[in-house]
């Protein structure tokens, strides 16, 4: 389901369009269907919106497509049980996206461990790098290597944050993505 609704801007009080999506939780392979068929729908609904007629079109489609889908299929690879909610908007040339998933805590720590390696280091060589391991080593994981390609391919600016209660179990996981399309 998706809503749509305005909302306001706090840094300059201009009005935006939010899109909200909730994604059942579901059996693994019908899950992972989602995140593409998701990914290809908002890439769609928000090119438009951001070049209706401009020949850039694809390119945009593409790079929210890409955007999304790697950062639903991350969501739905190490989610806790529970539903995937997204937010995602689109202002003033630029692409936003919010995704909220649970994890369980001894996969937020690995997590936290891997993003700590690689917001530390310039994200083109550590893709090189990491590309390099995979291919002298088919057992190497590359893990990272979808954020990686976010941040050098398409410049995009990630950002998480992790909300833990003690007694609550899981933690909530929030990703956060924007994207300069203009």
């Amino acid at each position: 389901m998706i809503q749509q609704f305005g909302h306001t801007d706090s840094a300059n009080g201009a009005a935006a369009d939010l899109s909200k999506l909730r994604l059942s939780e579901g059996s693994l392979d019908i899950s992972w269907h989602h995140c593409s068929t998701t990914a290809d729908f908002l890439g769609d609904f928000f090119a438009v919106q951001a070049k209706a007629g401009d020949p850039e079109l694809n390119e945009i489609r593409h790079a929210i497509g890409y955007l999304v889908n790697e950062l639903l299929e991350n969501a739905v690879k190490f989610r806790a049980p529970g539903d995937i909610e997204i937010e995602a908007s689109f202002e003033d040339g630029n692409f936003e996206l919010r995704v909220f998933n649970l994890i369980e805590k001894e996969t937020a720590l690995r997590f936290q461990e891997l993003l700590s390696e690689i917001t530390a280091r310039d994200a083109g060589v550590l893709l090189i790098e990491r590309i390099e391991q995979n291919a002298a080593d088919p057992s190497s994981s590359g893990s990272g290597l979808g954020l990686l390609t976010l941040m050098s391919d398409y410049g995009a600016r990630l950002g998480w944050k992790f909300i833990h209660d003690e007694a609550a179990g899981p933690v909530e996981l929030q990703t956060y993505a924007a994207l300069s399309l203009s």
